[in-house]
């Protein structure tokens, strides 16, 4: 009976043990897009939660507001020098009619120039606010506590953002005289060309007058172009170039103030959950 008892337990030990040689352990690989047996997150994961950290908004914001600015500026330095060279051979043959407005348009085309420099840092500057109002800071650096500064700091954002909407509101208006003027020109041109054909009225009664528009004074010489003069200045590379030009810094300056709206709604929404929601352990995506 007690060999019997022994050999149990000599036989459950071989069951519980299975051999008396070691085990040898093989690394499960890490299935790719899931969870590996150690717990470490794979590359699917990794991407997910990136690009769910990225302030979409913001983001396209600031590739609207880059274009934006940037067709602004550069179509409007060049349709800028072109009207000054209209003026010069067409409307204005003494330099001291047109000096004041030559200056004028050599200050907005420095002008130009700053702005440009500004809205690229601008744009940078809220970006990278709005990166940093999302989770992916609070994923990567464990706890995410706002201070009294960064919520003062978002509420400027959210004035500055308000402000330059609202200057860039005049911007867009002021850009949309020029294509008013050349398109009265233009659309001059258009009904010469159609009388013409009809030859129901002279030409030369139809006429464009600058003066009338206050870009030069009243004494300057000629001032205007009648007839034929009107339709070669219509056909001159400088009037069907500028004419363009001006459209579209306009359309730019359109898209710009577009960019400006969705800041502004993004900028004002990082800044009510930092600010309302500060003591919990939350942040923005936005």
């Amino acid at each position: 009976m007690a060999n019997s008892r022994a050999e149990m337990e000599i036989g459950r030990y071989h069951w519980m043990c299975g051999s008396s040689r070691p085990h040898q352990y093989h690394q499960v690989p890490a299935m790719r897009g899931s969870m590996s047996p150690l717990g470490i997150q794979g590359c699917f994961e990794c991407c997910i939660k990136c690009l769910g950290g990225v302030p979409y908004a913001s983001l396209v914001a600031t590739i609207l507001c880059f274009s934006g600015v940037a067709l602004f500026c550069g179509c409007g330095h060049v349709a800028l020098t072109g009207t000054v060279t209209i003026l010069e051979q067409h409307f204005s043959s003494n330099a001291s009619d047109h000096a004041l407005l030559t200056d004028v348009i050599q200050l907005m085309q420095y002008v130009i120039y700053g702005i440009a420099s500004f809205f690229f840092l601008y744009g940078i500057i809220l970006l990278a606010e709005g990166f940093y109002t999302t989770s992916a800071v609070k994923e990567l650096h464990s706890e995410f506590k706002t201070t009294a500064c960064g919520r003062c700091i978002s509420g400027m954002f959210v004035f500055l953002t308000y402000i330059l909407g609202v200057a860039w509101l005049g911007v867009f208006g002021f850009s949309a005289v020029p294509v008013f003027l050349f398109y009265n020109m233009w659309s001059t041109c258009e009904v010469l060309k159609a009388l013409a054909v009809n030859m129901t009225t002279s030409p030369d009664q139809i006429c464009v007058d600058i003066r009338q528009y206050g870009i030069i004074p009243w004494n300057a010489l000629p001032g205007k172009a009648c007839g034929l003069a009107l339709e070669n200045i219509c056909n001159t590379n400088e009037f069907y170039m500028s004419y363009h030009l001006f459209i579209v810094a306009c359309a730019g300056a359109g898209a710009t103030v577009i960019a400006l709206l969705i800041y502004m709604m993004a900028t004002t929404y990082n800044y009510a959950v930092l600010k309302f929601k500060s003591r919990e352990d939350c942040c923005t995506k936005f």
